[in-house]
């Protein structure tokens, strides 16, 4: 599996265009536990992270974008008057990709096993 840098590349625009904005980040704190909710602002963006700024707390966070991808963190942007989610795309297997870009094998190949009967 792998995620692509145009996936990171769209992710980090559209956290971008929301800079200024409140967030609620949703985060495990253990395995057994019940995730921990924090409402954040989103203050700046840089290659491979963004960074928050919690609301209750007078510190700063920063989530990698892969975070998001890999389900590891969620978040969701607040419209006024709800958090609505941010749509993480499934993370692409490149294996299947590549398949799905290969041709379609050829009967009666060289690499095959030629079928002999025996009478």
């Amino acid at each position: 599996m792998g995620i692509y840098k145009a996936e990171i590349a769209n992710m980090r625009k559209n956290i971008g265009e929301n800079i200024g904005q409140k967030i609620l980040i949703k985060e495990p704190v253990g395995k057994r536990t019940k995730p921990e909710e924090r409402v954040a602002t989103i203050q700046k963006t840089y290659n491979d992270y963004f960074m928050v700024k919690y609301e209750n707390a007078n510190r700063v966070g920063s989530y990698n974008y892969t975070d998001l991808f890999m389900k590891t963190i969620e978040v969701s942007i607040s419209n006024g008057e709800e958090y609505v989610p941010i749509f993480i795309p499934e993370v692409a297997d490149r294996k299947n990709k590549l398949h799905k870009l290969m041709p379609e094998p050829v009967q009666n190949s060289i690499m095959q096993k030629p079928n002999i009967e025996t009478a």
